[in-house]
């Protein structure tokens, strides 16, 4: 066999490797229920959680509250399903967190909250075409 060849079948077993160690990291999105059922039943990985914040009448956000520290905060996220929960932040907002359209925490059940590492915001309304009336 050619050293090349060696050499390409080397690259095509680490890629191999990459692919399948980063493949359970991988992770799809849930509702708080299946959070919470994945959280109680042992579950110790990282949990993703796609919604809404919860508005008013008018689309103004409700149900935020600022932690005692004065950084963190808490809010209420509405999932796909319509379900309410509490989610904890341990950080300071999120820059456009209060115009997004979607939101997606990453985390795990502690007691009866969410507790987000990471919030992820999807604020379409950036980036669709503006009308110009001419």
């Amino acid at each position: 066999m050619k050293k090349s060849h060696i050499l390409i079948l080397v690259v095509i077993a680490v890629a191999i490797g990459i692919i399948v160690s980063t493949s359970n990291d991988a992770s799809t999105y849930v509702g708080f229920d299946e959070a919470l059922s994945l959280s109680t039943s042992g579950n110790k990985k990282e949990i993703h959680v796609v919604g809404e914040l919860k508005k008013d009448d008018e689309g103004h956000v409700i149900g935020i509250t600022e932690g005692a520290d004065r950084v963190s905060f808490s809010f209420v996220m509405v999932d796909d399903t319509g379900k309410e929960q509490r989610v904890n932040y341990n950080q300071p907002m999120p820059a456009d967190f209060l115009r997004s359209e979607k939101v997606v925490v990453i985390g795990s059940y502690h007691g009866a909250d969410f507790n987000a590492s990471k919030i992820l915001l999807k604020c379409p309304s950036k980036y669709q075409e503006q009308k110009i009336n001419v």
